[in-house]
């Protein structure tokens, strides 16, 4: 049988596990081996992959900030630097008609920048901006809606655990990606808190608008959220600054959120021995993901399928634009459908070679890939976002969030097409400080 042949087998029989609910890492590892076995006509030098591949992952420095990230976030949680940020917003500008809904994009923007976690942000500001929307008469489609979407902020804005696997699996730098990131993650900020401003023009009845809080008031949460700030300024400052790299932001993040929480006396034992295994288990999974992805990656170009695909949709002429389209539309029925790691480690070994053989450049392509999942994750008829969501609402219609999505949807859309039609916007940083690519 030709390698290729092969090739598009492995590929089925991954597909197949992930169907008969494999874990998707266990998955590619296995589907990898397989593959390779076959190509080789020894099963033995492909069992080595399981050892070399997992050696490799594991004493990776890149995705050690994984775990250091996770942790942050966890410990920025137990502090409560989510609420203090969500006060901030709510005392600058919670004043204004649909401004505990703009506060509430501010706040996952800014936890995002801490925890990193889409979900985690969404799950976080639910508890906190919820509440308050609700007291205030906003409509729960725009409350709803502005929380689900302003949680896939913490997909985006650095320090982005999807960016790192993005940058280990196809070798770029973390850092370049992270600059990359700043300026479309802003604009996904700005055209939220733009959509905000439009629906609450046009139906007046969605929000309220209430009393301006005194300076006290203003000055106490400022105060109060001050670490937060601090928090924010020495992991993205510092990487932006070239004062840290990844790594050391990273190990100094957590470290600064752990000291806070100890010194508000929130970190109990029970809290920080959960932070920990849930950071554990969080780190656990996307390592699985990430050997079983590398596996896989190895015995698909050895196979020779990825190089027959770009060869392939090249020879029908197509242009680099459309193809770009088309891998958007996949990537957001993906990321409707998947977990977001997991609609990112299964198409990098076709993908990606396709992107560099129609000549685009990887680090924009690498924020491109990560904002249409982002998107995913409040698009029907999955939307994981949403879901959590309702998980933790059950009195709340799941159409109802769907339809407080939606306009945030189409800002999304919008994003999309600017940084499609102008990629200068996401390389714009990395040109200016002549980062390395």
């Amino acid at each position: 049988m030709e390698p290729y042949l092969i090739g598009l087998l492995g590929m089925g029989v991954m597909f197949a596990l992930i169907v008969l609910h494999v874990p998707i890492g266990v998955a590619m590892g296995i589907a990898g081996v397989a593959t390779f076995g076959m190509i080789r006509g020894d099963l033995g030098p492909a069992l080595t992959l399981f050892g070399t591949e997992t050696v490799s992952k594991v004493s990776s420095a890149e995705l050690a900030v994984i775990p250091l990230f996770l942790l942050m976030g966890s410990f920025a949680t137990v502090g409560g630097l989510s609420a203090d940020l969500y006060r901030i917003a709510h005392a600058l500008i919670g004043h204004i008609r649909g401004g505990l809904a703009v506060a509430t994009i501010g706040g996952c923007a800014g936890f995002g920048a801490i925890c990193g976690s889409s979900v985690a942000t969404a799950t976080t500001m639910t508890r906190i901006a919820l509440p308050e929307m609700m007291k205030r008469n906003y409509s729960e489609r725009l409350a709803t809606g502005s929380i689900a979407a302003g949680g896939t902020l913490g997909m985006l804005i650095p320090p982005s655990i999807i960016l790192v696997l993005y940058g280990v699996l196809t070798e770029q730098f973390v850092k370049t990606l992270f600059v990359a990131a700043l300026l479309p993650g802003l604009l996904a900020v700005a055209l939220h808190i733009v959509t905000i401003m439009i629906l609450v023009r046009l139906k007046p009845e969605l929000a309220s608008s209430g009393e301006k809080q005194p300076w006290v008031e203003t000055l106490r949460a400022l105060r109060d959220g001050w670490t937060a700030v601090l928090l924010m300024a020495a992991v993205s400052g510092g990487i932006y600054a070239g004062i840290f790299s990844v790594n050391e932001s990273a190990a100094v993040g957590a470290f600064l959120a752990f000291l806070i929480a100890l010194l508000r006396r929130r970190l109990t034992w029970p809290r920080f021995w959960s932070a920990l295994q849930e950071t554990a288990a969080t780190t656990s999974m996307i390592y699985l993901m990430t050997i079983g992805a590398s596996i896989f990656t190895y015995a698909v170009t050895i196979s020779g399928l990825p190089r027959l695909i770009v060869a392939g949709i090249q020879d029908t002429g197509l242009p680099g634009i459309w193809v770009v389209m088309l891998l958007m539309v996949m990537y957001l029925i993906l990321g409707s459908i998947f977990e977001t790691i997991s609609s990112m480690v299964i198409t990098i070994p076709f993908v990606f070679p396709l992107i560099i053989g129609y000549g685009y450049d990887p680090i924009w392509w690498g924020v491109l890939t990560v904002m249409v999942i982002e998107i995913g994750m409040i698009t029907p008829p999955i939307g994981m976002n949403v879901f959590v969501m309702k998980a933790m609402l059950p009195r709340t219609k799941l159409s109802t969030i769907f339809a407080g999505v939606a306009p945030f949807i189409a800002a999304d859309l919008v994003r999309l097409a600017i940084l499609i039609a102008f990629p200068a916007l996401s390389l714009y940083l990395v040109n200016l400080f002549n980062l390395p690519r």
